[in-house]
């Protein structure tokens, strides 16, 4: 099997959105593999439709998603979910669901029908929670959790897949800045240990411009600017994406880009689609 970190997920000619709404439309995008992309846009700019659709859960109206350079809708559902996890925006657990229990289910793609549970899950499993700092809960309700700790056992979840690809759809929205760094710096971690190719939606500027080895932007649909955040994140490209006057200048700890809001400098947004 391909290692993790050679994993290559691309978009070609890719179009999807919604019946009667075409949100991107012939967009082209290789995901560097073995690399953290973070892609960021304003609301209703394509972000959460291209993800859905690198996921297979929205089918593209044209184009293709490849993975290893193949279609991926030639690809069984299960042989799919053995190479790419998705994380949704807004993931629900049945009541009373134990930590265990539900990154057990992670198992599911790499077992047959009448196939009984093995060492190996069980292995896998305990992993996939150490990874993530959740063992210790493991017998705790997903219910009782703190939003920052029911977001680890959900990527434990997604590990326990073991994915080569993992997606994840805004996966600090709600939590508060302590949490949202300890979920980022999670990911960095496992992209760094795993060589996981990682695909993050963020609406948080500043925070994916310091976690990404390479950042995409879009707006209306289009790929408006690819590549390392220090390269492609300008003013320019901040005032196109985002309809915002901004500086941008290196943070001071990082030397990532760090987008200062020109006071007065933000428009009145357009009605949202």
């Amino acid at each position: 099997m391909t290692s993790a970190s050679t994993a290559r997920l691309s978009a070609r000619g890719l179009s999807a959105g919604y019946p009667g709404r075409t949100v991107i439309e012939g967009l082209d995008l290789d995901f560097a593999p073995g690399r953290m992309t973070m892609i960021i846009g304003a609301n209703a700019c394509g972000k959460s439709t291209l993800l859905s659709a690198l996921a297979r859960v929205n089918t593209p109206s044209a184009g293709s998603v490849e993975l290893d350079g193949a279609d991926v809708a030639t690809l069984s559902r299960r042989r799919f979910a053995q190479s790419v996890g998705l994380l949704p925006q807004h993931p629900t657990a049945p009541d009373g669901l134990t930590v265990a229990e539900l990154v057990s289910r992670g198992r599911h793609p790499h077992r047959g029908v009448f196939q009984r549970w093995g060492a190996d899950d069980t292995a896998r499993v305990d992993d996939a929670m150490a990874k993530t700092g959740v063992a210790a809960l493991a017998d705790r309700p997903v219910g009782d959790l703190s939003g920052g700790q029911r977001q680890r056992v959900w990527i434990a979840m997604a590990l326990a897949q073991e994915p080569r690809v993992l997606l994840l759809d805004e996966p600090t929205t709600f939590l508060d800045l302590s949490h949202q760094i300890e979920v980022l710096d999670l990911l960095r971690t496992l992209n760094r240990t795993d060589g996981t190719t990682i695909v993050v939606v963020l609406h948080e500027l500043n925070l994916a411009a310091r976690y990404a080895d390479d950042l995409v932007v879009m707006s209306a649909g289009k790929v408006l600017a690819h590549g390392a955040p220090a390269d492609i994140l300008t003013r320019e490209v901040v005032a196109q994406a985002f309809d915002l006057d901004a500086l941008v200048i290196p943070d001071p700890l990082t030397s990532t880009p760090l987008v200062i809001p020109v006071p007065g400098g933000a428009h009145a947004p357009a009605d949202e689609a």
